[in-house]
């Protein structure tokens, strides 16, 4: 009997240093915050029409492609918190709550137990990386807005790598400095405002956006802001961090936020942009995986679907003329900022003027034909707002608020680039998965989005609660 238990004993043994063996030594776990297939799609339409690209998006070329659910425990359209704690924990909660289950009890991440055992942990963001996705892989907290917690947190995390747009919780109530940053210099994260100040003799970094004054996001790609930060250089900076501080092996969760906030404003081409951009950074992971095809797992999926987007709507029929977004330069965000500071300007715009930047910045009359009633509308719409200042209701979002204007100027953009919404919030549609890379396999199957960090975490040797 003894002899039997020590064979038991030693085989058990061997079986845990073959799964030790075999586990990744890299997993990147790719999030498209808002990305669902009609966002993918869309995008990959106008890669192909477009930019006649042969080539399919990076995350269509990966062997295993699947769908996850996203409900949350309190409902059937989750938030980003509680999709944010699915992904990052395996765990369902309550919409709002952030690395707690339903009972606020703290439930554990994939990076906190890969981080445990010896794995460096990078966190990369094109929204504020206190944000609700980034958050779950480090806080635990009952309301996803107690942003100081959140990031105090951060700082004790001891996660060697962190980027994003910027911290929301640097000033108390009456916006005096409430000391978080002194709490990331006494953990020994540097900060960095910008790329030019990273340090490459730093062990732990977090780089911020250098305008300060944005820090809900980096700013979008089609708006070129110049300076800012961009999510593919960010991905590249946090793994040749990695790779310095953490080369046997390391976590990297990347998160194109800037999807869903694009999503919730219903901005069709800003969007497409926005998954371009973010399959642009999952690109620079799988030129990593080629280099290591037996150590290396990369994962993507979405924590959620946003906007519930359409290749194709009823203004286009049998058609998604995506090429009518081409010649699109700014967001509807910025647009609408232009359009606030016309109004407050003392100077007089008359319709010439709008006439010119809309053509300019959005190819109206050019590259976007526009009918006699499409123009006579927005011609009316301009003077009855800028001109004899009547106001009209404002369309709120999530994430910002546009003039009546603004709204039907993008309405009608939509409209000809084929581009359908059906709300400007999230929808409980389940989002795509794809996979490459050791045991890439088991996530070919229908998934909650609670398996999938199940399935990662068992795959490198480990499991969570």
């Amino acid at each position: 009997m003894k002899f039997k238990a020590i064979a038991t004993a030693l085989l058990g043994a061997a079986s845990a240093l073959a799964v030790s063996a075999d586990a990744p030594k890299y997993i990147f776990f790719f999030i498209g915050d808002g990305m669902g297939m009609g966002e993918i799609m869309n995008a990959q339409v106008y890669n192909r029409v477009v930019l006649e690209n042969e080539t399919p998006l990076t995350m269509m070329q990966f062997p295993v492609a699947s769908f996850c659910t996203t409900h949350s425990a309190s409902s059937d359209v989750t938030d980003s918190a509680a999709a944010g704690t699915a992904l990052a924990t395996g765990h369902k909660t309550k919409n709002g709550m952030l690395g707690m289950n339903p009972d606020t009890l703290a439930v554990t991440s994939i990076a906190k137990v890969l981080h445990d055992n010896g794995y460096g942990v990078g966190l990369i963001t094109s929204v504020a990386i206190d944000d609700a996705t980034p958050g779950a892989f480090y806080a635990h907290v009952p309301n996803r807005g107690m942003f100081r917690e959140i990031g105090v947190q951060l700082a004790e995390s001891g996660y060697e790598f962190a980027a994003g747009s910027g911290l929301r919780g640097t000033k108390d109530k009456d916006g005096n400095d409430n000391g978080l940053l002194k709490v990331f210099e006494d953990n020994n994260m540097k900060i960095s405002y910008g790329l030019d100040g990273y340090d490459a003799t730093a062990d732990r970094m977090l780089i911020l956006s250098p305008d300060t004054d944005r820090n809900w996001n980096i700013g979008y790609t089609v708006d070129s802001i110049p300076g800012a930060l961009t999510l593919p250089a960010l991905t590249r900076t946090g793994l040749d961090h990695m790779m310095r501080v953490a080369p046997d092996k390391f976590f990297m969760m990347v998160e194109g936020g800037n999807i869903d906030h694009a999503g919730h404003a219903n901005d069709g081409g800003t969007n497409i942009k926005e998954v371009l951009n973010f399959d642009e950074s999952l690109a620079i992971a799988y030129d990593f995986y080629r280099q290591h095809p037996e150590e290396t797992l990369i994962v993507v999926t979405a924590d959620h679907e946003t906007g519930g987007m359409s290749v194709g709507c009823q203004a286009t029929g049998y058609s998604a003329p995506v090429v009518n977004i081409r010649d699109q330069k700014i967001s509807k965000e910025m647009f609408a900022e232009h359009c606030k500071a016309m109004l407050k300007s003392r100077r007089v715009y008359t319709w010439d003027d709008m006439h010119d930047f809309l053509a300019d910045k959005l190819g109206f009359w050019k590259s976007v034909k526009l009918t006699d009633a499409e123009t006579a509308e927005l011609r009316d719409m301009f003077t009855n707002i800028f001109e004899n200042r009547n106001s009209m209701p404002d369309q709120k979002t999530l994430y910002a608020s546009f003039d009546a204007f603004s709204a039907r100027v993008f309405n009608i953009l939509n409209d000809k680039a084929g581009i359908g919404w059906t709300t400007g919030s999230h929808t409980g549609a389940p989002v795509p998965v794809f996979a490459v890379g050791v045991d890439a396999e088991k996530f070919s199957d229908m998934n909650d989005n609670t398996i999938l960090p199940r399935k990662i975490i068992g795959i490198a040797g480990h499991n969570i609660d």
